[in-house]
């Protein structure tokens, strides 16, 4: 019969690698449609200069807020690990 610590750890692990597979995934998609948006405000010679630096704004907000997600549940899962 399985311990129960040990089935709790397994789950933890398997959530962990399901989180970090999701979030690969995640991170490569905003690259795609990053690269897209930058093309495209490149050849927008319409837009001003204020509108191009909101966009680069944006996307440097989305990538900080992003890699704070990955910390946080990073530190989360490092956490419950200690508690087993």
């Amino acid at each position: 019969m399985m311990d129960h610590k040990s089935m709790v750890k397994q789950m933890l692990d398997f959530n962990k690698a399901a989180f970090d597979s999701s979030f690969k995934g995640m991170v490569m998609l905003q690259e795609q449609a990053e690269q897209i948006a930058k093309s495209m405000r490149d050849q927008a010679t319409w837009l001003p200069e204020e509108g191009q630096k909101a966009i680069d704004g944006w996307v440097a907000t989305y990538k900080n807020d992003r890699d704070n997600l990955k910390s946080i549940m990073d530190d989360n899962f490092k956490k419950v690990a200690s508690y087993l």
